[in-house]
């Protein structure tokens, strides 16, 4: 049986140590050195470097371990265990030195995560978690809010970038939100959303046209906390799926039936 907390410990040491190289880069990041991969979608060699430097030491910890990395760094999905990386969620804030920006790796057994560490870099908060134990941030446990109602709630969400087919849909619920809710917010990170519902700041995540490295950390640190995550539907298909939320136990239901009802419904 693998020696989860051992491994939790090795992975965030990692991350932190990727990290400081992040931070230091940005002192000296010129615009020259950013390439696009779509419309409004960037990358960065500092994207690049983290994430080869996460996959050979990650290798090394996991031997024989496949990686689902953003930048397609690694030999691709294995067998029994992968790992899931992004090495710079928040790619655009930090080209623009604005925060959050985080790393956010998770390892998964066969279809189910079983860790998860997620390390916002401006603010060097670093989120853990491994099956069976609590979820922490720096080594104080965190569980998520018990507000019982949209109403009482502080949502997070990621407005689209590059794929506007439920966008109509999507700013329905921004209004709902907007006239329903305690206020919306954006911050352009969503395994530090995810990370942020986690320990209570946020009552509740969600958006779509996400990819596995951009939640699965995130999404299970929510689990660990004590909440729920979904997709739009309420079923379990949010890793792959393409769109999720992520809340306390208590304002889940509500929040999951209006989001249904507007993004596949309408209203």
């Amino acid at each position: 049986m693998m020696e989860l907390e051992k491994l939790c410990i090795q992975v965030r040491e990692l991350v932190e140590n990727v990290g400081h190289f992040v931070r230091e880069e940005r002192k000296q990041f010129t615009a020259n050195r950013i390439e696009t991969k779509g419309k409004h979608d960037f990358v960065t060699y500092v994207d690049k470097y983290a994430e080869e430097k996460l996959v050979k030491e990650l290798g090394k910890l996991l031997p024989g371990s496949g990686f689902i990395a953003e930048e397609g760094t690694g030999k691709g999905r294995t067998g029994e265990y992968n790992w899931i990386i992004d090495p710079l969620d928040g790619t655009t804030n930090y080209i623009h030195g604005s925060p959050p920006y985080a790393i956010s790796v998770a390892l998964m057994r066969f279809d189910e995560v079983i860790l998860g560490v997620v390390y916002e870099i401006v603010a060097g908060e670093c989120f853990f978690s491994f099956q069976g134990a609590d979820a922490f941030m720096n080594d104080q446990i965190i569980k998520v809010s018990q507000n019982n109602s949209i109403a009482d709630s502080l949502i997070a969400t990621g407005f689209p970038y590059n794929y506007f087919n439920r966008l109509q849909p999507f700013m329905k619920t921004l209004e709902f939100l907007f006239v329903n809710s305690q206020g919306v917010r954006r911050l352009g990170s969503a395994a530090t959303d995810l990370a942020y519902v986690a320990c209570g700041r946020y009552d509740v995540f969600y958006e779509y046209n996400l990819n596995p490295w951009d939640v699965a950390a995130g999404s299970f640190l929510v689990q660990q906390a004590g909440g729920r995550v979904s997709d739009f539907t309420g079923g379990s298909n949010f890793l792959f799926g393409k769109e999720i939320i992520a809340s306390n136990q208590t304002v889940f239901r509500e929040f999951q039936s209006k989001i249904d009802e507007i993004m596949n419904q309408g209203e």
